[in-house]
């Protein structure tokens, strides 16, 4: 059963949106509330394999405060890679390119196959953060950010690369925030003509 939205065209991005109403103030929810929903979301994102998530589960278990402290840096890199990318905040790019050179020093560049990639010397319970700065700061480089989009629900926040052939797309979903929307409309448009004489 799949437990994180994947909507965005990125899987950074799909990190960004593990909170929902982010614009919503008290209405805002946190969806990693502990290091297991860190390890799910990566999992589920093809960060990690079955293998590593259930060395990450145990490793969790008998280091709880350690786990706490990883899954509140791993909420921190989310929230920069959101102000470097909406709010092109440079101390926010600052500390991703930090993270991004912890988490190298943590791995060796190695050849697997025809491509080359990071392989991380230990599973241990920074490695979710690792593959995340290393991850966040790939989704920077991207060369079609200019896509890059915020659904234009008030509350929502949601994030995604705007694929749509006229990049036109103003919900992170049609069928939630725009139907909700589209009916928000509606319902105001009726209630304006109820009210001309």
């Amino acid at each position: 059963m799949v437990k994180f939205g994947h909507i965005a065209g990125d899987r950074m991005l799909d990190l960004v949106n593990t909170v929902a109403w982010r614009l919503g103030g008290p209405e805002r929810i946190e969806a990693l509330k502990t290091y297991s929903d860190v390890v799910e979301w990566c999992l589920e994102s093809g960060l990690i394999s079955t293998d590593e998530a259930t060395a990450l589960h145990d490793l969790a278990d008998r280091d709880g405060a350690r786990a706490e402290r990883e899954r509140t840096q791993v909420v921190e890199a989310r929230e920069k890679a959101y102000a470097a990318l909406f709010a092109d905040d440079p101390e926010a790019a600052a500390d991703l390119a930090s993270m991004y050179r912890t988490a190298i020093a943590a791995a060796d560049l190695v050849r697997v196959g025809d491509r080359w990639q990071w392989q991380d010397r230990d599973t241990d319970l920074r490695l979710p953060r690792d593959r995340i700065a290393r991850g966040l700061l790939a989704l920077t480089q991207r060369d079609d950010l200019d896509r890059l989009h915020q659904c234009e629900d008030a509350k929502c926040g949601w994030v995604y690369l705007d694929t749509s052939p006229r990049r036109n797309r103003r919900w992170c979903n049609t069928k939630d925030c725009g139907d909700r929307n589209r009916a928000r409309t509606y319902y105001a448009r009726q209630k304006a003509k109820g009210h001309q004489p």
